[in-house]
């Protein structure tokens, strides 16, 4: 395989990136794991596709697979709820840090290091960090197509159904802007396997008024995934080309 892959969260993203980076006669399909993998049909060259991937112990599967192949470059694009009121249904993150409150990355912390457990330390929160050259990239993928990305620390759970008022509050207070499950892992994996990662999410839901707002119809959802398909698609196929700086 070739240095550069997108990961999609979601099996409608998973698509929407491959119709842009592998035109159909010109891609090949495998099974990975219970995902899917999509690379070009000319080995080492061009932009692999994998997912749809839930969960941060499933989405470290999938990294570390890829980097025993080859991959050095990865975007990973998926949803994220909004826990301030700084976000909106379909706007664009592109995280700057996301706090570990999931149990995966602490298998890739240096030998040695505390692993803070937030409700001991809620002010000294264990955090993990993507690639700052690939999150500088997508931002300024994202600014050549007009698209109005906000960018800050996000908070990354195992607990799906225990997003309560208390601790959406909790992460808010450590400046938080949204949630989601996978991302301070994959962020942890590639710091150890010393590969680049960054992500882009949409808000699909809201979560910043203690009662859950779900966005998945709306339009602006729809305009937001759209637009984040196209930064991450974007932004694969220069890092592929080596030709980043002149990213359309």
């Amino acid at each position: 395989m070739g240095p550069v892959a997108v990961v999609a969260a979601t099996p409608g993203d998973l698509k929407a990136v491959c119709r842009r980076v592998l035109p159909a006669d010109g891609r090949r399909q495998h099974a990975l794991y219970i995902s899917r993998l999509y690379a070009p049909v000319a080995s080492h060259a061009g932009v692999a596709v994998a997912g749809p991937v839930v969960g941060a112990p499933y989405a470290a599967m999938i990294a570390e697979t890829l980097v025993a192949w080859g991959v050095r470059k990865i975007i990973f694009f998926g949803w994220c709820g909004a826990i301030s009121p700084q976000l909106a249904i379909g706007d664009v993150v592109v995280p700057a840090a996301a706090v570990i409150d999931e149990g995966t990355s602490r298998h890739y912390r240096p030998v040695g290091a505390m692993y803070t457990e937030n409700r001991h330390f809620p002010d000294v929160p264990e955090i993990s960090t993507p690639s700052r050259p690939m999150a500088d990239a997508l931002m300024q993928a994202a600014a050549r197509r007009n698209c109005p990305v906000a960018t800050g620390r996000i908070w990354s759970t195992d607990g799906i159904y225990r997003e309560t008022p208390d601790k959406v509050l909790h992460y808010r207070k450590m400046g938080c802007l949204a949630v989601e499950m996978e991302l301070s892992a994959l962020f942890s994996v590639a710091a150890f396997r010393r590969v680049e990662l960054a992500g882009v999410l949409v808000v699909s839901d809201n979560l910043s008024a203690l009662s859950w707002q779900p966005g998945f119809r709306q339009p602006e959802f729809k305009r937001g995934r759209k637009a984040a398909a196209e930064i991450a698609a974007g932004l694969a196929q220069c890092l592929a080309e080596g030709r980043e700086e002149a990213c359309p």
